[in-house]
């Protein structure tokens, strides 16, 4: 029997718990295939001075050079806030077969700004763990103020 999305959601909270230990926004995701993790990532965008290293960038990105190929239809992303516009628009490029994202992002999400980023075989799903996932992101930021 496969795991669940709370099993795989949870290894991505694991990731954005890394994320937070270093102060950085702690957004975390993962990449399943055949129920394996074969990517993960976390926020990097403080350490490594970039805006494009999201955890679902760092992710996709693994996931990737573990195929050795750039289209992961056959794959799921996890990952603890919905995605940015720019991360959509990469689920998209690498044709990723489903999207799993814990909490909502009202302010930066893409579904504020639009539902049809996505590649049209993308399968969408949210809420999974949704409260640990946006309780991370609030204490992170309740700690700066």
């Amino acid at each position: 029997m496969e795991p669940s999305d709370e099993h795989f959601m949870k290894a991505a909270l694991a990731e954005a718990h890394k994320a937070f230990e270093i102060d950085e926004v702690p957004v975390g995701a993962v990449v399943v295939s055949k129920g394996k993790i074969i990517g993960r990532g976390h926020n990097l965008t403080e350490r490594l001075n970039d805006t494009t290293a999201h955890a679902e960038m760092q992710a996709i990105t693994a996931a990737s050079n573990y195929l050795g190929g750039k289209y992961l239809d056959e794959c799921t992303l996890y990952v603890t806030l919905e995605p940015c516009v720019m991360c959509a628009g990469a689920t998209f490029w690498a044709h990723l077969g489903r999207i799993v994202y814990g909490a909502r992002d009202d302010k930066r999400g893409f579904l504020k700004m639009s539902g049809d980023i996505l590649h049209p075989k993308t399968v969408l799903a949210g809420g999974i763990l949704e409260k640990e996932c946006s309780n991370l992101i609030t204490d992170f930021f309740r700690k700066k103020r």
